[in-house]
């Protein structure tokens, strides 16, 4: 059985973790056990073990049929405000990538990301859902959401599929959010004074999604902004000149009925697919939002411009695991793929409320680490972390639209490195 192993390079600081495992088109992350991040000393970063979390099942979720791909409830963990911030709320949704096949949904259902029954009863905030001021200086003392992620589909999902040997399917991605939604209103949600969306990789995506709908059910008088981080996935072609991520958005699209959740004006003139794609929503948001992401997004790399399906030869394999060791050939496809990623953010870079950073840091997330949202050790842009650069943008401190300098310029990266290990 073999793991990813990831460090970080230029620092004595390291991070290990059980890396999300892709079958064929689509992928089940494990990226929330990277925050077992320990320093040269191996001694944590953070002692993750002082204020767990509990996990919260859904009320009466079953009996309006908003269930995990399994049938089982849906859940969040909630750690209440205090202080200033005991009137604003911060919700964050859980990453996890897509299924896009009857036999890759219902493997989820054997796990975290497709049952509650696999969730953890527990769990420990971090990064921007830190209760700590020193590593979450704006929002350390508000109502934190992390809102669990079970559906497959980014929270839009609206069928459902069984067959002959009475294999089940719920995709009601779109109904969870609505129950959860319900749940949190009636907790306090509803009189909220600031709040913001938030959410990592197909999270983010689903930040994006339900931005609108967020600020809509929230007071008018209230500040109400989003955050989408590692989530501008591009519908880019790969080294074999396909479009892998168009055939998996399609995939997960017609499969769990989700055309009915994205933007009407998308797809009354664009295929559903196409509407599914990050650069297509940001268009048509009309909330104040703030992206996050790596020019150099790994999973990017990994799975949309290099998966494995156009990489018979395996001539990507070093570079994937590993920036240091691209070729000069493929450091410059990389830049290409930055140069792609830019251009359609063109637009947005002149939003008047909208926020921007872009990082050069081979990374996939960067806002729900401690080590890399803020810390001693976290990347910076003019000198500022993510923290610092959000929290300016979210209170009108100052205008903040950072691209960092094509890799590999900034010193303070943080840049992973995969490595097999072998073992039993």
């Amino acid at each position: 059985m073999a793991f990813p192993h990831y460090r970080r390079l230029g620092k004595k600081s390291a991070l290990t973790a059980v890396a999300f495992a892709i079958f064929t088109l689509f992928v089940i992350t494990s990226l929330d056990l990277w925050r077992k991040g320990v320093d040269s000393s191996s001694k944590p970063l953070i002692d993750y073990d002082s204020h767990l979390v509990d996990l919260t099942l859904v009320r009466n979720a079953t009996d309006r049929g908003a269930v995990c791909l399994d049938g089982t409830p849906p859940g969040y963990h909630f750690q209440k405000g205090f202080g200033s911030g005991l009137n604003n709320w911060l919700l964050h949704i859980e990453g996890g990538g897509w299924c896009n096949s009857v036999p890759s949904c219902y493997a989820r259902t054997r796990s975290k990301h497709g049952s509650s029954n696999f969730m953890e009863h527990k769990d420990s905030f971090y990064g921007i859902l830190s209760h700590e001021q020193s590593q979450n200086p704006d929002f350390y003392n508000w109502n934190k959401v992390k809102i669990r992620y079970c559906d497959g589909g980014s929270f839009s999902g609206n069928s459902k599929y069984e067959d002959q040997n009475e294999t089940k399917l719920f995709f009601r991605g779109q109904l969870i959010w609505e129950v959860i939604m319900d749940e949190l209103l009636s907790m306090g949600l509803a009189n909220a004074g600031q709040a913001l969306l938030s959410g990592c990789s197909a999270g983010g995506l689903a930040t994006l999604i339900h931005c609108d709908d967020f600020r809509a059910l929230l007071p008018k008088v209230a500040t109400v902004k989003c955050l989408a981080d590692g989530a501008l996935f591009l519908d880019e072609e790969d080294i074999s000149g396909r479009r892998t991520m168009r055939s998996v958005y399609h995939d997960v699209v017609n499969l769990q009925g989700i055309e009915k959740s994205l933007q009407r004006d998308c797809v009354s003139h664009l295929k559903p697919t196409q509407c599914f794609f990050p650069e297509k929503i940001v268009e048509n948001i009309n909330t104040a939002l703030f992206l996050v992401n790596s020019a150099y997004d790994f999973w990017q790399i990994q799975h949309v411009l290099a998966p494995d399906t156009s990489d018979p030869h395996n001539a990507w394999l070093k570079c994937k695991m590993d920036i240091r060791a691209c070729s000069s050939n493929q450091i410059e496809r990389l830049q290409g793929f930055r140069t792609s990623l830019l251009k359609t953010l063109s637009s947005f870079q002149h939003s008047k409320d909208g926020g921007l950073l872009i990082t050069s840091c081979y990374i996939h997330c960067q806002t729900w680490m401690t080590s890399t949202w803020h810390s001693s050790n976290s990347p910076r842009i003019n000198n500022k972390t993510i923290a610092e650069a959000f929290g300016d943008w979210y209170f009108n401190r100052r205008e903040v639209k950072e691209i960092d300098c094509p890799y590999p310029c900034n010193p303070t990266c943080f840049n992973m490195v995969f490595s097999e290990l072998h073992g039993d």
